[in-house]
């Protein structure tokens, strides 16, 4: 900030309009608050491209402005509900995961239907690509993808299955 711009009697001078402004914009105390609070702290960081004194008003103004448009912005593509609201919108929970020996799993992996039982290892246990699967198996990579995700369901269900039928 320049040296003939002093904060504190800029706070003085213009808080109070600089408030009515953003209260009159958000609307509500505490988004006031903090939108005026924002202002200040970029005119303090930010105070020394201000080459005019005469326009430090304008250009809290304008930057107050700014931030209250970029915060709308900001909540129309990310907005906020209370949870009792959009609780209904929620996906289930599925259960927790349990830990699977080895041995359950390859007795599963066994059962599998073999088309997606080589892009289900291949993945998971041998760490290969999508592409790297595609041309192992000479698939499209849709296919890859969408045999990897029905295998895993299929196995998912095998192990949720009591356990004398695993065997």
């Amino acid at each position: 900030m320049r040296g003939d711009m002093d904060l504190e009697r800029l706070v003085d001078q213009h808080y109070a309009a600089l408030y009515r402004f953003a209260l009159s914009l958000a609307g509500h105390e505490s988004e006031a608050c903090d939108l005026v609070q924002e202002t200040y702290y970029l005119l303090s960081t930010k105070g020394h491209q201000v080459n005019d004194p005469s326009k430090v008003k304008s250009w809290l103004f304008t930057t107050l402005y700014r931030l209250f448009t970029n915060s709308r912005r900001r909540l129309v593509r990310f907005p906020q509900h209370e949870l009792s609201e959009v609780e209904q919108e929620l996906p289930g929970v599925p259960p927790p995961a349990t830990r699977v020996d080895w041995e359950t799993l390859s007795h599963c992996l066994a059962r599998l239907d073999e088309t997606f039982r080589a892009p289900v290892a291949l993945f998971y246990l041998e760490d290969c690509s999508y592409a790297d699967i595609a041309e192992i198996l000479r698939v499209p990579l849709g296919t890859v993808k969408s045999r990897i995700a029905r295998g895993v369901a299929s196995l998912q269900s095998m192990m949720v299955e009591p356990q004398h039928t695993r065997h």
